[in-house]
């Protein structure tokens, strides 16, 4: 389960930034992951809520925003959500595309305790 991984990387990180602050706890952190990272969100969460007791974030609610993914079309330029599947133009059936949005994996704020 890679996202252990990933939420120890967001808890670190969190708290790093806490800390720099002079902040005394954290309240809450924001987070984006895009539909196309094959992050699990429930196994995401559940990940945090284990390794967030004894930290600084003991109580932080750990809040996360899904990003859909969009591409634009390189041939006629048609921008169009899809999933990991079916990727190609709905107008032209082109499977030449630059992907605009879907690959976050971000910490978006951190709502800090003074």
């Amino acid at each position: 389960m890679h996202e252990m991984g990933i939420a120890q990387g967001i808890l670190d990180a969190s708290v790093e930034a806490a800390l720099e602050q002079g902040a005394t706890g954290i309240s809450a952190i924001h987070v984006s992951i895009g539909d196309l990272t094959a992050v699990a969100e429930f196994a995401l969460q559940f990940a945090f809520e284990a390794l967030q007791a004894g930290t600084m974030a003991e109580d932080a609610a750990f809040v996360v925003t899904t990003v859909p993914a969009r591409s634009r079309c390189r041939e006629c330029g048609h921008e169009y959500g899809h999933d990991s599947f079916q990727m190609s133009c709905p107008e032209c059936g082109s499977l030449c595309l630059d992907l605009l949005q879907g690959r976050e994996l971000q910490i978006d704020s951190i709502e800090t305790v003074e």
